[in-house]
């Protein structure tokens, strides 16, 4: 039986603590990257949509919001993932009590999570956009943008939250499942706001804000019908004190580390809109074909979270060294070969967000220098994901804060003025790569499995 059909007919036995560990993490891990190709497609629609039906301009605006957006929700999408971890372990230690606790005040969290969401983006969106030098030409459509996507907050907190319990379970089907449909339902929205009735910028927001708002209603469908220790019962959402502390202990860490990384990115950003619409554009649109080739990378790191997190609650050792050498392995030959194919098609691909000459030729520049140490980029993530699955997100926290967010931001605030390039924002990247893998490299070769604990 062909691999593909297996992959769909197979069973779907949660525990990733038995069973070999290439199948399992393969797998595991295909149906994450599955669904995080359908969501980039879907981001990727947007920018495609908003670029050849409303121009550069409305493109700059899309792009120049990406990197606030994600500084935002990349702090509580880090409490979701931390939730995640301490929901794996007490799924691999079959703790049912604990499991169904983790859960719940996940949930509730959550709630809190959106609605604190929507009041700061609607709030700070402009004055923070200016702090960020959009040009004025560009500035009405990002505000637009920033203000419709945080007004549906609920929809994507409460989306993130419950296909992270999913994963945390062992089970990334249904996620899959959710975000295929959430991926269709995106881009027919877009399609007619945009192309079909003409529609501004702030229609691809929306269309955001209801598809993921849409998959959250399925996934908690599921997650309050399915007999297991994560079903959800509307009684029991509440902030159970002992654990949504331990949550925010493990979770805080990991949104602190997505914030420092999108804090960086905002600064580089705002260099970046100094240069014009055209740069931002061309930028922005490799940074939408750049998510692709990451996908590989965060969905093993997600995987691997997951798979550590199991196995250290059953207490595996030798088994979560092995998966983490499989996960290594798939990510550095995922990486050559995607950087190849960006080196070799990067003006192509810029293309087809926008025609424009010097677009195109930002778009490039950047391609060719940073698609060739994408695997300095995947062995830091998946190393980060080791140390979050075995209790040690500050440790992580504190390698990006140094490497990518305070290195990042001395380089550009020094040498920004003086060098008055763009080259600078693309040789960045890959340099810091490379300091945070010795960083990761030193303290996994000092890690003692069988101490760490959640």
């Amino acid at each position: 039986m062909p691999l593909f059909v297996r992959y769909i007919l197979m069973d779907n036995k949660n525990l990733l603590t038995e069973g070999s560990i290439r199948r399992k993490l393969i797998f595991f891990t295909l149906n994450i990257f599955l669904g995080n190709l359908f969501q980039q497609l879907y981001n990727t629609a947007d920018s495609i949509i908003v670029g050849n039906f409303l121009g550069h301009n409305a493109l700059a605006a899309v792009s120049s919001s990406g990197n606030l957006i994600f500084l935002t929700v990349g702090l509580f999408a880090g409490i979701s993932m931390g939730a995640g971890v301490v929901i794996s372990n007490f799924v691999g230690a079959k703790a049912k009590d604990q499991v169904s606790r983790a859960v719940h005040s996940t949930i509730a969290l959550g709630i809190v999570s959106s609605v604190i969401l929507t009041t700061i983006g609607i709030v700070f969106a402009a004055p923070v956009l200016r702090i960020m030098n959009t040009p004025e030409s560009v500035l009405p459509n990002s505000i637009t943008y920033f203000r419709i996507y945080f007004a549906g907050s609920f929809g994507f907190v409460m989306y993130n939250t419950f296909m992270g319990i999913l994963r945390a379970a062992g089970d990334s089907k249904h996620p899959l499942y959710y975000l295929i449909i959430s991926s269709v339902l995106n881009v027919i929205l877009d399609v007619v706001l945009i192309a079909g009735l003409g529609f501004g910028v702030g229609a691809a927001a929306f269309a955001t804000a209801v598809s993921q708002l849409f998959s959250a209603v399925l996934a908690f469908k599921r997650l309050s019908k399915i007999e297991a220790d994560y079903k959800i019962e509307l009684k029991n959402i509440k902030l159970d004190k002992v654990m949504t502390k331990k949550i925010i202990q493990y979770g805080l860490p990991s949104g602190l580390q997505n914030s420092v990384m999108s804090l960086s990115n905002v600064v580089i950003q705002s260099y970046i809109n100094t240069f014009g619409e055209f740069a931002m554009a061309g930028i922005g649109a490799y940074g939408k074909i750049e998510g692709f080739i990451f996908i590989p990378i965060t969905s093993f790191g997600m995987a691997i979270t997951t798979f550590v997190g199991q196995n250290l609650g059953a207490q595996e050792y030798d088994r979560i060294k092995k998966g983490i050498r499989f996960g290594l392995l798939c990510v550095t030959a995922s990486c050559l070969v995607l950087g190849a194919i960006m080196m070799v098609f990067a003006p192509q691909l810029i293309s087809l967000f926008d025609t424009h000459p010097e677009v195109i030729a930002y778009g490039t520049e950047r391609a060719h220098i940073v698609s060739m140490f994408f695997a300095l980029c995947g062995f830091t993530h998946i190393m980060a994901a080791v140390l979050r699955g075995t209790g040690k997100p500050t440790t992580a926290l504190m390698v990006f804060l140094i490497c990518w967010c305070v290195i990042r931001i001395v380089i550009i605030a020094v040498l920004g003025p003086i060098a008055n390039s763009l080259s600078l924002t693309h040789w960045i990247y890959p340099a810091t790569w490379l300091m945070s893998s010795l960083a990761f490299l030193v303290i996994y070769k000092r890690t003692d499995l069988t101490r760490a604990h959640i």
